[in-house]
């Protein structure tokens, strides 16, 4: 998996904001403060043992995209306020702890180039560490305020039920499109929105500022998650850093998959028959497959959606001030749709 070091996250700071240099010196010291701060957290334990557990993903890194999203946040607001530091740690928290379930859900072996939890310590370890991240995160929304533990509940709720709605599948007479966004919008764009609402909030940003930003997240988030379905179809291990079709591997329902299930191209035929039977990893029948999905009109289908759900979140823009970070926000966007990994 393709994963950002320290200096490579700086990189991605001053690419988003090259045009300012005194936001992207900010923003590249905060988040500094919001790692140092993060390692702080879940070192703290009175046993070594779940500190090694708890912390394992947190010091394998990360983009650290959350994190960033509520210092951009609140600097609709007070960018220089002590709790939007925390404030990031609690969005990276959250983050984190469901990397740790859905390592466990798709028994992955590896996460950010290591192996992951549950492959070093087991299943259930790996779960009880994302449990405590999350109480974790509870605690630092309850230091930060009542709203803070409001806006923390609620992710929570969403990203579980999204979760939850992943591994039961789609319920009765739900069709499995509105499934796949249901559970993108609980599993990604939920924590994207929390993220720029907890920053604005901490920093004390005006009530329709929140909202817009919560707007923004939230369509962020859906065309990041198509973003990532398109790198396992069409990214090269060069660059995404894992082989493509690792997805259609394992069964995992992604939007292009969605889309070419539901097809009515009679040229698709074959692809829908490969699909449907599950062809196994490294068969004649998986490169098939995979080579069809990377030439079909469902992969560019699926690229239109997300082309579509960044417009919304560029939409929403419009009712923020023009600013730097309004900028940066808006990069963001060209970033999802052409990220290689």
């Amino acid at each position: 998996m393709n994963v950002l070091s320290a200096p490579e996250r700086r990189s991605l700071v001053s690419g988003l904001a090259a045009d300012d240099p005194a936001l992207r010196d900010r923003l590249t010291e905060r988040l500094r403060s919001t790692e140092q701060r993060l390692q702080e957290r879940t070192a703290r334990s009175v046993d070594p043992r779940v500190a090694g557990l708890v912390g394992h993903l947190v010091a394998t890194g990360g983009k650290r995209l959350r994190p960033l999203l509520v210092l951009l946040g609140a600097e609709f607001g007070d960018p220089g306020s002590e709790d939007v530091i925390e404030a990031a740690v609690l969005a990276e928290l959250i983050h984190v702890s469901s990397l740790y379930h859905d390592d466990v859900i798709d028994d992955a072996g590896t996460r950010h180039g290591a192996p992951s939890a549950n492959a070093l310590w087991g299943k259930r370890r790996a779960v009880f560490a994302g449990d405590w991240l999350l109480a974790l995160a509870a605690q630092v929304a309850c230091e930060l305020g009542p709203q803070a533990v409001r806006m923390n509940a609620v992710a929570a709720d969403r990203l579980v039920h999204g979760q939850t709605q992943e591994l039961l599948g789609p319920g009765p007479g739900t069709a499995p499109l509105d499934h796949y966004f249901q559970v993108a919008a609980g599993k990604s764009a939920s924590l994207i929105a929390l993220s720029l609402q907890l920053g604005a909030v901490q920093a004390g940003a005006p009530d329709a500022y929140v909202t817009v930003l919560a707007e923004y997240g939230e369509q962020l988030g859906l065309a990041f998650q198509i973003s990532d379905d398109l790198l396992d179809i069409s990214s090269p291990l060069s660059a995404s850093g894992k082989e493509p079709g690792m997805d259609l591997e394992a069964g995992v329902p992604s939007l292009p998959v969605l889309l070419a299930l539901a097809g009515d191209d009679l040229g698709d035929g074959e692809l829908r028959d490969l699909i449907a039977t599950g062809p196994a990893a490294g068969t004649r029948q998986h490169r098939r497959a995979l080579e069809l999905l990377q030439d079909s009109a469902a992969l560019a289908a699926a690229g239109s959606m997300m082309y579509d759900r960044l417009a919304l979140a560029r939409t929403a823009l419009t009712a923020l001030p023009q600013t730097p970070a309004l900028r940066v926000l808006d990069a963001l966007c060209d970033f999802v749709a052409h990220r290689t990994g």
